[in-house]
């Protein structure tokens, strides 16, 4: 068996608020995630779902407790953790096509390398004939395939999502959701996907870990027993809206125990 793509071992962050007030973000998370494995994490607002990602990407730093990717020590931000994020992150001023070559061109990668790269991901997020338009000209859905292109185009090890899909409308929701599992079938990289939506969640992940409020930790780690590939037809079945009902029966019953 293959070593943990990430560790988090007994990890937690705390935040100084003021006149000896402390404020804890994460508290003595454990998780390993393994290589090419799509973990999705649920949990209510203020559970420390988004803290976990930047702590893993290193654009935040744990408290106490250790963060390995790929065995090494997480000091900073790494070329091989991507990240997108809940927002729009385009480059206003660049097309589709320079967006996404991006990545590839700072890695100093030849010309033809950057347009072939960015062509594959435009094509596989839906966007051929848009090339050449700007953000501007796009619609919310459409600036969101290309985060994802660009993030893919990049071609880090492992992918942190941020409720990427969560102000986008269930139509266009959906059709992205399928165009992710579409590109991750293919690429096979190792997602952390976090997201407030259980149906999304459990159509896209291989687990799902949820977290609870005070403490702020992961209550549990449930696996999705899915075959793959999925499609969205999935969730009209008893056995995905059992273990739908199961997810909301763990996130309700923490929140409604006493403190």
């Amino acid at each position: 068996m293959s070593e943990p793509k990430i560790i988090l071992s007994d990890v937690s962050k705390i935040y100084a608020a003021g006149r000896g007030t402390i404020v804890p973000a994460v508290e003595h998370v454990n998780l390993e995630v393994a290589p090419e494995d799509f973990v999705c994490i649920v949990g209510t607002s203020g559970c420390g779902k988004s803290t976990l990602l930047y702590l893993i990407a290193g654009l935040s730093f744990p408290t106490s407790g250790q963060i390995l990717v790929d065995g090494k020590a997480v000091t900073g931000p790494n070329a091989k953790v991507g990240m997108v994020f809940q927002g729009d992150s385009v480059f206003p001023w660049l097309t589709v096509r320079r967006n996404v070559q991006f990545g590839p061109e700072l890695r100093g990668l030849s010309r033809r390398e950057c347009q072939r790269i960015a062509q594959h991901y435009i094509d596989l997020v839906g966007l051929t004939g848009f090339e050449d338009l700007l953000p501007k000209e796009l619609s919310g859905g459409m600036k969101k395939r290309v985060d994802v292109a660009r993030a893919f185009a990049n071609d880090p090890d492992v992918l942190l999502m941020d409720e990427p899909f969560g102000a986008l409308d269930a139509m266009t929701k959906e059709r992205l959701q399928l165009e992710l599992l579409k590109i991750w079938e293919q690429e096979r990289k190792t997602v952390l996907f976090v997201t407030h939506d259980l149906e999304e969640a459990l159509v896209l992940g291989s687990r799902v870990v949820v977290m609870s409020r005070k403490p702020n930790t992961v209550q549990t780690i449930i696996d999705v027993p899915f075959d793959r590939p999925r499609d969205l037809m999935l969730k009209t079945s008893a056995d995905f809206q059992r273990l739908r009902r199961r997810l909301w029966e763990l996130l309700h019953q923490h929140e409604a125990a006493p403190a």
